[in-house]
């Protein structure tokens, strides 16, 4: 497999993206949304995430704050994706190595890239390799968990603090199904993230030995479900099962969460398949869409999709909002979209150059 590397984002979709994470919309509390059969789960909290959008689609006690086990690696992994270079050599410290719980089992002083201990980390979720990396991104661990809590701050996490890289018990290390939700559908947003998580199997260079490492991912969903292409598993005792997953079906994303969850595979896919059949993702707006604002004719920058249940189609509302000043390229203002009084979102509107043109001809 070639290796990933470090794609740009758009600075317009990422913070659209970062928006619509931290005003996310809960289905159930929109005007027009009818009473959904909810899928039933086996699970103390749960949540489902539209990922392009960020709109909560299901919460079952989404902001009750528990221990989230070995899901701390979806933080680990994108701090590490955004701040480390992927083709670094990571070594092991006597810190990291033998590590309790689940591992890779690097060898003291062995270095490994850490695009390739990224890989470990999040299919085969070695301690080991959270703590290498968090060693080698943050200059220690209690630095890297620094990174954590500023990046759950960022993303707009309200109800998580890390302890640690790896997700082993401890009293002030915890989060929400809600805040997950809102992690992961932040970090599906990076490519890097994005190709490791949906990685089956993943062959690595073993410099200490003649043979290569071979993980194979933990995560059953990738096999059992159709689209299925993330995220993570978790395992403690105080914790018990936990479970991030995804899945993309006529190009919508959809993430699932559930802690302390003895029933998980199975509830994961009642809870997409609910996703799916309940909110698809509708094209509200299409780029170069022609807006008529009094004597303005504008054009919209982007396509805007969201994931709508139908009973909600009559509640949607355009807003118009022109700039008082004018733009040497054209923007005039947004056009903001909304689901009863709640804004969903918003696209940018330039003028319509041509049509201009046209007019000034004919006069």
């Amino acid at each position: 497999m070639k290796p990933i590397r470090r794609k740009v984002i758009s600075l317009g979709l990422t913070l659209l993206a970062c928006l619509a994470l931290q005003n996310p919309a809960f289905a159930d509390n929109q005007p027009g949304s009818v009473r959904l059969q909810h899928p039933g789960t086996h699970a103390q909290a749960a949540a489902l995430i539209d990922v392009e959008s960020g709109r909560l689609l299901y919460s079952k006690q989404g902001d009750q704050i528990l221990p989230i086990a070995s899901l701390t690696k979806i933080m680990t992994a994108i701090v590490a994706i955004e701040n480390g270079g992927l083709d670094k050599q990571v070594k092991v410290s006597p810190n990291a190595f033998g590590k309790e719980g689940s591992s890779i089992y690097l060898k003291l002083g062995e270095k490994m890239t850490l695009e390739n201990m990224l890989y470990g980390l999040m299919l085969r979720s070695g301690n080991d390799a959270a703590t290498a990396i968090a060693e080698h991104v943050g200059g220690s661990e209690q630095g890297f968990v620094y990174l954590m809590n500023q990046k759950a701050e960022m993303i707009g996490l309200t109800h998580t603090h890390f302890a640690n890289p790896h997700g082993l018990d401890h009293k002030e290390h915890y989060s929400t199904a809600n805040d997950l939700a809102k992690l992961t559908a932040y970090a599906l947003h990076n490519p890097v993230f994005r190709q490791i998580v949906a990685t089956r199997e993943k062959r690595a260079p073993n410099p200490e030995e003649s043979w290569d490492y071979i993980w194979l991912n933990k995560n059953k969903m990738l096999r059992m479900y159709e689209g299925a292409d993330g995220v993570k598993t978790g395992f403690t005792k105080i914790a018990r099962r936990c479970l991030v997953s995804s899945a993309t079906r006529n190009g919508q994303q959809l993430a699932a969460v559930t802690l302390n969850d003895g029933d998980d595979w199975n509830d994961h896919a009642k809870m997409l398949d609910f996703g799916f059949q309940n909110y698809p993702l509708k094209t509200l707006v299409t780029g170069k869409q022609l807006i008529q604002s009094g004597d303005a004719n504008l054009l919209t920058g982007i396509t805007f999709q969201y994931p709508l249940n139908p009973a909600e189609a009559s509640h949607l509302e355009q807003e118009v909002k022109l700039n008082e000043a004018a733009d040497p390229f054209g923007f005039r203002g947004r056009l903001v979209l909304k689901l009863g009084d709640q804004v969903i979102g918003s696209v940018p509107l330039y003028q319509d150059m041509n049509k201009d043109a046209a007019r000034q001809e004919n006069k």
